[in-house]
């Protein structure tokens, strides 16, 4: 999936871009669109729906960074696995929630 740049750039008033499958964005395209939505985090009304949807697409946009980071103990048993993917589903979203994009860090070194 690619979105232009300009594009994205120029969206930062208007509905956020559906996005079908996030966890298929391409990484630079994933990097755009993830300041744009939490650009969009920082000023929409936790519980709205818009925020629901922006903070679910960052989620599953990042869910690979916890992969990632799993993937180290793929050697343990196939449940301990999951119960370590759990753990790091919850610390993303914590990450999520409280990532200040002010800071000019990226999320995944925040993360």
């Amino acid at each position: 999936m690619t979105i232009a740049v300009e594009e994205i750039q120029g969206r930062t008033q208007e509905a956020l871009p559906q996005i079908g499958d996030a966890s298929k964005v391409a990484p630079k395209d994933a990097r755009e669109l993830s300041r744009l939505f939490f650009d969009r985090l920082a000023v929409l009304e936790e519980g709205t729906p818009e925020y629901s949807y922006a903070r679910n697409t960052l989620i599953e946009m990042n869910m690979s960074l916890v992969r990632f980071a799993a993937g180290r103990y793929r050697s343990r048993d196939p449940e301990e696995m999951e119960d370590i993917v759990q753990v790091g589903m919850i610390g993303l979203i914590k990450a999520i929630d409280r990532f200040e994009i002010s800071r000019e860090v990226e999320f995944t070194s925040f993360a």
